[in-house]
C-alpha cells in the first residue's frame, strides 16, 4: 500500500506527462483522437518529443525500433477504440520478441465505460494475452504510481509490453492537496533470479568433458549486455558459437569460432554442428520452431543445457539435462567462475572439423551477368557501412539474406520482427531506431510487399529531418511465400505475384525524399555508394530476379541433415 499526496493543482494529462518525464521518456510515438485530446493539449507545452505517425500500428513498431536500438522502453500514445486496436499487432510483436513497451491508450470517460459509448472498447481484455500487465486508471492520484510501476514491469525479468488505459475523465480531472492514492499496487521485484550454483557446477562438469561442445547465442545475451562475457567464454575455452536470428551481433560475424546463424535458413556449418555436437549450451534463446525444426531430431547426440530469464521457457520445447533459470550475464559469470577450477577436454579435432565445414559451406550464391543478386547488395552495404550500421529489416526473403550476409558486430544492431514475423514492421521500426540513435547510420532492408504495407510513414522522414537509407528489393512478388509455393506446392503461384505496383520513384518524390533505381550488376557498387552519400533519406529500389531463393532451407518438421542447399533447389 502506497500513500501519495499530490500537492500541485494539475490535471491528469499534465500529471501523466510529468510522470513520463520522471521515467526518462524523451520520445512518444502516437496519433491523436477524441479521447486523448487533453493529453495532446498538455503535450503542446511539454519537453517530450512527440512523433506523429500516419497509422497507430506504425506507432507501436516505431516504439519497438526505439526500444531495440536502446534497450529502453518505447512509448506509444493513441486514442480509444480503433486507435487502440490498431496497436495490437505491434504489441503482439513486442510480446513475442521480449521488447519493453509502454502503450498508453485513451478511453471514454469513466462514467461511460460499459455503455458502448462512441469509440469505447475493452482494450485490456483484447490485449490480456500479449501484455505483461495492463492497467485502467481510475483516479488522478494513482496515475504517477501506475506509470512508475508500468516502466518497472516493462523492463523487469523478461522484458515486454505494458498497457495503460486512461479514461478521458481522469485526464481532465484535477488533483488537490487532499487527494490521496490509496490503491494497492504490485511490489515489482527488479532483482534477477538467483543463479543455482549447484546446477551450474553440474553443467560445467559436463561441459568440461565434452569433446564437441557448442553454444547457441540468443537474444537474451544481447538484452542482458552479456556479449563480452560470451566472447570470453568462447575464446578462452575454444567453444564454437551459432546464433539465432535475434542473437545476431552477440558475436562478431568474422570471428573464427562463429559458425553463423542456425535454424531454418541457417548456415550449413551451424546446422551441421548442432547435429554433431555432444554438448549444446543454449543461452537466451527459447528453442522456437525456426531453430528446433524437428524436436525428436534436434541435437540428438548432445547433452543439452538451457539458460533463460523466463522459467516458463525451460523444458517447454525440449527436454534438457541442465535447465538454469537466470539472466544470460549472471549465468555466464557463474559458468566462467566455475570453469576456472576445471580442465577442459582437448577439442582441437572439433575445431578443425568446424573450420573445414565453415570454409566449405559459407553462405554463397551465384552471381549473374545480367541481373543483380540481393545477397551481393547486402554484402556491398556491409562494405559501405563497414559493418557498423543499425540494420532494420521487414519480414521475408530479404530478412534472411540480411541475416546471412550482413557482417554484424555489435549489440542493438539487428532490428527485426522475429517471433511474430510482421510484414510492414520495417519502415516504422527504422524510424524509431533513428530517433533513438541519430548519430548512427540506419539502413532498412525491405521487400516490395512489406514496404507497401506502411509506406505512408515516409512522411515522417522529412518532417523530422531523418536520414535513413531504404534498400527495397523488388521482385514484384511476395518472395518468401512464392518460394514455398515453388518448392512444395508444384509451382502454383497463387496470389503471390503483383499485377501492378506504384511508381516508386514518384512515391519517393511525393514524400520529398531522394530516389535511386539500381538494376545493372556492373555498376551496382558504385551506384549504391553514391546513394549512401545522400544527405537525406533515400529510397533505393533494387531490381532482383523474381525466382531468387533463400537457401539453405530446412522444411518445417524436417531434420537439419535434410536441408535444401543451392545445388538441390
Amino acid at each position: 500500500m502506497k500513500n501519495v499526496v499530490l500537492t500541485e493543482s494539475k490535471n491528469g494529462a499534465q500529471i501523466l506527462l510529468d510522470s513520463l518525464e520522471k521515467a526518462g521518456v524523451d520520445s512518444l510515438f502516437g496519433y491523436p483522437g477524441g479521447a486523448v485530446i487533453p493529453l495532446y493539449d498538455a503535450l503542446y507545452e511539454s519537453s517530450i518529443n512527440h512523433i506523429l505517425v500516419r497509422h497507430e500500428q506504425a506507432a507501436s513498431h516505431a516504439a519497438e525500433g526505439y526500444a531495440k536500438a536502446t534497450g529502453k522502453p518505447g512509448v506509444v500514445l493513441v486514442t480509444s477504440g480503433p486507435g487502440a486496436t490498431n496497436t495490437v499487432t505491434g504489441i503482439a510483436d513486442a510480446f513475442c520478441d521480449s521488447v519493453p513497451l509502454v502503450v498508453i491508450s485513451g478511453q471514454v470517460g469513466s462514467a461511460a465505460i460499459g455503455s458502448d459509448a462512441f469509440q469505447e472498447l475493452d482494450i485490456l481484455s483484447i490485449t490480456s494475452s500479449i501484455t505483461k500487465m495492463s492497467y485502467q486508471v481510475r483516479t488522478v492520484s494513482e496515475l504517477p504510481l501506475i506509470v512508475e510501476e508500468a516502466f518497472k514491469v516493462a523492463v523487469s525479468g523478461r522484458p515486454g509490453p505494458v498497457l495503460i488505459d486512461l479514461p478521458k475523465s481522469v485526464m481532465l480531472a484535477k488533483n488537490d492537496e487532499n487527494n490521496h492514492a490509496n490503491t494497492f499496487f504490485h511490489q515489482i521485484d527488479n532483482a534477477k533470479p538467483v543463479v543455482d550454483t549447484v546446477k551450474v557446477r553440474q553443467l560445467v562438469a559436463a561441459l568440461s568433458k565434452a569433446r564437441q561442445p557448442l553454444i547457441i547465442a540468443g537474444a537474451g545475451v544481447l538484452k542482458s549486455n552479456a556479449q563480452e562475457l560470451l566472447r570470453t567464454l568462447m575464446h578462452r575455452y575454444h567453444i564454437p558459437v551459432v546464433s539465432t536470428l535475434l542473437g545476431l551481433g552477440a558475436v562478431d560475424s568474422d570471428d573464427q569460432l562463429f559458425l553463423g546463424m542456425v535454424g531454418m535458413h541457417g548456415s550449413v556449418a551451424a546446422n551441421t554442428a548442432i547435429d554433431q555436437a555432444d554438448f549444446i549450451l543454449n543461452i537466451g534463446s527459447r528453442f522456437d520452431d525456426r531453430v528446433v525444426t524437428n524436436v525428436d531430431d534436434f541435437g540428438k547426440n548432445a547433452i543439452i543445457a538451457h539458460v533463460d530469464i523466463d522459467a516458463t521457457e525451460l523444458e517447454k520445447v525440449l527436454s534438457t539435462t541442465y535447465a538454469i533459470h537466470a539472466s544470460a550475464d549472471d549465468a555466464l559469470n557463474a559458468i566462467l567462475s566455475e570453469l576456472k577450477n576445471r580442465t577442459m577436454t582437448d577439442t582441437s579435432a572439433w575445431q578443425n572439423l568446424n573450420q573445414h565445414a565453415k570454409g566449405e559451406s559459407t553462405f554463397h550464391y551465384h552471381k549473374l551477368k545480367t541481373a543483380i543478386m540481393p545477397q551481393e547488395v547486402i554484402q556491398a552495404v556491409g562494405e559501405v557501412t563497414e559493418g557498423n550500421a543499425i540494420v532494420v529489416t521487414d519480414v521475408g526473403q530479404h530478412q534472411m539474406w540480411a541475416a546471412q550476409f550482413y557482417p554484424f558486430k555489435h549489440n542493438y544492431q539487428m532490428i527485426t520482427s522475429g517471433g511474430l514475423g510482421t510484414m510492414g514492421y520495417g519502415l516504422p521500426a527504422a524510424i524509431g531506431a533513428k530517433f533513438a540513435r541519430r548519430e548512427k547510420e540506419v539502413v532498412l532492408f525491405v521487400g516490395d510487399g512489406g514496404f507497401q504495407m506502411t509506406s505512408e510513414e515516409l512522411a515522417i522522414l522529412n518532417d523530422n529531418n531523418l536520414n535513413i537509407k531504404i534498400v527495397m528489393f523488388n521482385n514484384h512478388s511476395l518472395g518468401m511465400v512464392r518460394q514455398w509455393q515453388t518448392l512444395f506446392f508444384d509451382g502454383r503461384l497463387s496470389n503471390t505475384v503483383f499485377k501492378s505496383q506504384p511508381r516508386f520513384d514518384q512515391l519517393a518524390q511525393a514524400y520529398d525524399i531522394n530516389y535511386a533505381r539500381i538494376d545493372n550488376p556492373n555498376s551496382m557498387f558504385e551506384e549504391l555508394q553514391e546513394a549512401f552519400d545522400s544527405d537525406k533519406s533515400i529510397l533505393i529500389e533494387v531490381i532482383i530476379p523474381d525466382d531468387v531463393k533463400v537457401l539453405p532451407m530446412v522444411n518445417a518438421g524436417a531434420a537439419y541433415r535434410d536441408m535444401i542447399t543451392e545445388e538441390e533447389a
